[in-house]
This record gives C-alpha cells, sequence and structure tokens, in this order.
C-alpha cells in the first residue's frame, strides 16, 4: 500500500507549453457547491427531489457515498439524479478532502438513529471543524472530537435555537447550519461573532437554494434565523461551474488568445461570475454573447506584454485567488491581493503554497499577512507541486501555458472538483 500512495504522489504531468495565442470552447460540468447543497437539502426534504447537470467528481461522489450511508436513497437515470428522502441511521462517513462533506453532513448526522463516524483523508484532520461541532453542541447534539475523526452521536433530533459562532474560519460554517436548519425542533438562528466573513457570495447561494425548497430565512448584518418547518422536495438544475470554468478564460488572459464558455449564468450566486470584472480590470475584453436562450462568455486576452497588474480584495471570492496568482505570475506589473488569510486553512495553506511554487519557478511572490503580492518576473521550467490540492493543479497547468518545461505533480487531484481537467486542458492548446 505505501508504494502505492508514493507512485501517485510523484506522478508528474508534463504541463502543455503554447505561448501563442489559443482559440478554444469550453463545455464546463455542474457547479460543486450548488450539486453538494442540492444533495444535502433532497436528503432532509419532505418528498422526493430531482437533480439534473449535477457535478460528478470526488468531492460531489463523497457527498452521495455519505448521504446514501445514512439511509437517502439516490438513483442516477443517465442526466437525470432521483434523490428519495430515508429514515436517517448510524453510518461511516469518508470526507476525503471535501470541506462540504465535513461541515455539511456533521448537522444533518444529528437526525440520524445512531452514531455517524467522519473521517477523511490525512490532511483532512487539520482542517478546521471545532466550529461546526460546538454548534452542534450547543443546539442539543451529542459529538465526540474536535478535529477528524468526529463521531455524532444522532438520536433523530434536536432541539436547536440560537446560537453564536466564529465563522471568519469558513462561510462553510453558517451554510452547514442553515442548510439542516429547518428539521431543528426550534429551527436555528445564527449570529456570527468573528471578524470579516470570507466567501458571503457561497452564503447568498444557501439562502437562495433553501428559498427554491421552500425555505424562508430571516438574514441581516452577521445573522441569519430560520423557523422549523418543511423542506420541500424540488427539481433542482445545476448550473456550470464558473469557478471551475477560470482556468480556462486564464488560458485566454495569459496567451493573449480567445476562449469562449457556453451556457454562461448571467444571474447567479456563484463566485466565480466575478471573473468577467477581474479579467477586465487586468486587460482582457470581455463580451457575453446571446446563444439561444442562454449566453456564452467570450474572453479575449490583451496582446503580449499587456496583461495589467491589479490590486483586488478576494474576501468574498477566495478561491479563484490560485487562478488569479497564476494569471498575476504573467502579468506585466505586480499584483496584490488581500482578503484571504482563511486560505490557509482550506485543502493546504494555499497561501504558502502558491508562494513556494511561483518563487520556485523563478517568480516573485511574497505572502502578506492575509494575502499574496506577485511581481512579474521571467519564470522557468521545474516541478510544480499541488499538495493534493486542485486549485493548485489548475493554477500550475496555467503557468505552463507560456513557461516551458512545467511539470505538474499529481495532476490527477483536480477530480475533486472537475474529473478529466487534463483531457480538457489538452484540447485548449489542440486549437
Amino acid at each position: 500500500m505505501p508504494s502505492i500512495i508514493i507512485a501517485r504522489m510523484t506522478e508528474m504531468w508534463p504541463a502543455p507549453f503554447h505561448p501563442s495565442p489559443i482559440a478554444h470552447t469550453q463545455e464546463v460540468p455542474g457547479s460543486k457547491s450548488m450539486t453538494n447543497r442540492a444533495y444535502i437539502l433532497s436528503a432532509l426534504a419532505s418528498g422526493p427531489s430531482t437533480v439534473t447537470g449535477a457535478l460528478r467528481s470526488r468531492d460531489t461522489d463523497l457527498m452521495e457515498a455519505a448521504l446514501t450511508a445514512m439511509g437517502t436513497r439516490i438513483e442516477h437515470d443517465g442526466e437525470t439524479i432521483h434523490v428519495t428522502p430515508g429514515k436517517l441511521h448510524g453510518a461511516t462517513v469518508d470526507c476525503g478532502l471535501a470541506g462540504t462533506v465535513m461541515r455539511f453532513v456533521p448537522p444533518v448526522a444529528v437526525f440520524a438513529d445512531g452514531p455517524v463516524l467522519f473521517d477523511g483523508d490525512a490532511h483532512a484532520r487539520n482542517r478546521p471543524m471545532s466550529t461546526i461541532l460546538d454548534a452542534l453542541r450547543t443546539l442539543g447534539a451529542s459529538v465526540a472530537g474536535e478535529t477528524l475523526p468526529v463521531t455524532v452521536h444522532g438520536n433523530g433530533r434536536a432541539e436547536g435555537g440560537p446560537v453564536e459562532i466564529d465563522a471568519s474560519a469558513s462561510s462553510q460554517f453558517v451554510s452547514g447550519l442553515l442548510l439542516s436548519a429547518p428539521r431543528f425542533e426550534r429551527g436555528v438562528q445564527i449570529r456570527h461573532t468573528g471578524g470579516p466573513l470570507p466567501s458571503m457570495p457561497h452564503i447568498e447561494m444557501t439562502v437562495a437554494m433553501l428559498a427554491d425548497a421552500g425555505v424562508k430565512v430571516e438574514a441581516s448584518v452577521n445573522s441569519w434565523s430560520v423557523e422549523p418547518q418543511a423542506i420541500r422536495g424540488t427539481h433542482w438544475v445545476i448550473e456550470p461551474d464558473l469557478s471551475n470554468a477560470a482556468p480556462f478564460l486564464a488560458a485566454a488572459a495569459v496567451t493573449g488568445g480567445e476562449v469562449r464558455i457556453p451556457h454562461w449564468s448571467v444571474v447567479t450566486t456563484q463566485p466565480g461570475a466575478t471573473m468577467i470584472s477581474i479579467l477586465e480590470r487586468m486587460g482582457c475584453e470581455v463580451e457575453l454573447v446571446a446563444d439561444g436562450a442562454g449566453h456564452t462568455l467570450r474572453v479575449r486576452g490583451p496582446e503580449p506584454g499587456r496583461l495589467r497588474g491589479i490590486r483586488l480584495d478576494m474576501s468574498d471570492i477566495g478561491e479563484l485567488a490560485p487562478t488569479v496568482a497564476a494569471i498575476a505570475a504573467c502579468a506585466t506589473a505586480a499584483t496584490e491581493i488581500t482578503g484571504i488569510a482563511h486560505l490557509r486553512g482550506h485543502e493546504t495553506d494555499r497561501l504558502s503554497a502558491l508562494s513556494n511554487e511561483i518563487n520556485g519557478l523563478g517568480g516573485r511572490c511574497e505572502e502578506l499577512g492575509d494575502g499574496l503580492r506577485i511581481t512579474p518576473a521571467r519564470m522557468r521550467g521545474g516541478v510544480w507541486h499541488t499538495y493534493d490540492d486542485h486549485r493548485m493543479a489548475t493554477a500550475g497547468a496555467i503557468i505552463g501555458l507560456v513557461t516551458k518545461g512545467v511539470e505538474v505533480e499529481n495532476i490527477g487531484t483536480t477530480s475533486k472538483t472537475l474529473p478529466g481537467f487534463s483531457d480538457m486542458w489538452a484540447g485548449v492548446v489542440a486549437q
């Protein structure tokens, strides 16, 4: 077994080198964030639900497996997934490295009849969890542990009520409580007491999807209140994952080429939509083109030597930081991205990882208290380590387009949210 693990970790992928302008159209699979929220709400609903356009990836497979193990019936019929709620029971849940499984499923486990044991990948044991676990204890649940492995001793019910949390490390702590809040006997009233909340669009996504399932959420600054109520079975239509579209758009930016993304969501709560304004600020030409009932996003990168650096607060859109950092390393002026201290608690410490890898290829990246300062420098080939982090892997692929000889470690980690990425990327350079 150890030899197998080592082989996987040391596998190198020669990043395609294509410094000339690319021209590419890329279909993007469904949103991981929306898919996993739809699974949770469907499992807790008062009747059956269907899901179309769902992402199939490691993270969504882990969510499906977790809910199935606890008694939810999930059946695939072509592109449609049928979810039938069932009586929840004790189980063992593999979280992998998926924050949505680690933070969204323990509140569901409160309503299981029996203990639910949570564990995951080695690094998952270092990811923050105590906020959600302490909140569940306040709400009347019995929980053993502070980090993985953790056991939620469900007895089919929990009182609920008011709870104060510090969610400054992850918006998932708020979303995880909100998704299960209608099932608590007194509902749940959440008040965030810490510093700035990261990734607010993800909380807005949660509130919007609860509304789609018939659940009313009273929201004000740093507080959310949900009364006990039924969650309606719903037909969920999952939008394409706009954050997974970002690396392909970056390919246009760094090569001065053009990329088109069909079915772009014009009205959305996804943080990935912010890439439009970011790319425009960095000198790209961006256009939404009407395409039947939907829209295609067209991005054309600037001429060589005209990709601009920017100053950007990314507190709401931290998941885009590795992509923006990769673009910034190829720009003509310095970029400073801030508001992302919370990324130190993601799949890896993304600030340290980005700084190490950019500098390791001859770039100049300085780690700040809550962000990064990237000063363009001539980069060279070498190994780009991924730390089992899917967004580190795609960042390496972006830099490899314009830096000859980049080898990305374990490109397969992209299967967490975007299975088949390496084949898709080959398509980027093939046209």
